[in-house]
């Protein structure tokens, strides 16, 4: 994971999320992202999960017809919010069933952080960090493999298409993680501004890579690029040797979290061009 002073420095420019008020607003924000002229009507519930771990919060949308490849979501440290809900919704209307989990359900349901959080405030910044050290590769990996056997339990999905998963952040080393832990399934993965990706640890995400079976897009912010320069390296050569399609990119002025419609400093042309890129990898990938 990104704990140490690799995390800090990835946060130093997304110190915290702008402030929505309550969790409820936000509107005028979300209004903003483009949406596909003939975007698919869906449904959105929130559901629970079953792991061996205890039990998940989630929200699920797809599309109102049909059964459709499945999407996979890890959000950032802030965990899942509205912005995360609106995003799974945009991705669903492109024609796909997505879940958008609670990575910390293991310690307390959504919110698991208050609108408007800021990272650099020690109280808030402990919590976080906090929470996700309680999170194992173990522990990601039965995750994994619990949300993928939801979603292929689900009518609004089509088994016969392989899966994808997103990660945002500290959801960058768990795609890299799902893909390996569900190999068979898992045909597409895509990481936003994620951190960790490549440590010197023997449970590095990266060496995951070479178990699994998906093609990749890996969105590098600037200023992660500009603190760790050899890691785009890394993961380019562990591609190359496993044989695996993937699109490595440093986003130039690109700040970490860019992509998050909620963060201080997203991105908006740099966050359609990730966005544009996902979705080439998704209709190639999971068809």
């Amino acid at each position: 994971m990104c704990l140490d002073d690799d995390f800090d420095a990835m946060h130093a420019a997304q110190v915290s999320r702008r402030s929505l008020g309550k969790l409820g607003l936000g509107a005028g924000l979300f209004a903003a992202l483009p949406r596909l002229a003939g975007a698919a009507e869906v449904t959105e519930t929130e559901v629970t999960i079953k792991t061996p771990d205890g039990t998940c919060d989630a929200h699920f949308v797809y599309p109102k017809s049909g059964a459709h490849a499945a999407i996979l979501v890890w959000p950032d440290i802030f965990g899942l919010r509205p912005a995360f809900r609106e995003m799974g919704k945009r991705q669903a209307e492109e024609g796909y069933a997505v879940l958008t989990v609670n990575p910390f359900y293991r310690l307390q349901k959504a919110p698991t952080s208050a609108p408007g959080a800021n990272f650099q405030d020690p109280d808030t910044r402990a919590k976080l960090t906090g929470m996700m050290g309680s999170l194992t590769p173990e522990g990601e990996a039965r995750d994994a493999q619990a949300f993928i056997a939801w979603l292929d339990a689900q009518k609004a999905v089509d088994t016969r298409k392989k899966v994808g998963t997103t990660g945002y952040c500290m959801g960058g080393p768990i795609v890299l993680r799902t893909a390996g832990a569900v190999p068979a399934r898992v045909g597409a993965a895509a990481t936003f501004h994620g951190g960790g990706l490549t440590t010197k640890d023997a449970t590095s995400p990266h060496l995951q890579i070479a178990k699994t079976k998906a093609s990749y897009l890996i969105c590098i912010a600037d200023n992660d690029d500009k603190n760790d320069p050899t890691s785009k390296d890394i993961l380019k050569q562990t591609f190359a040797d496993a044989k695996l399609k993937a699109e490595v990119e440093v986003y130039t002025g690109a700040q970490h979290g860019w992509c998050a419609i909620d963060s201080q400093v997203y991105n908006k042309d740099l966050a359609e061009k990730a966005w544009a890129r996902a979705q080439v990898l998704f209709k190639s990938a999971l068809a």
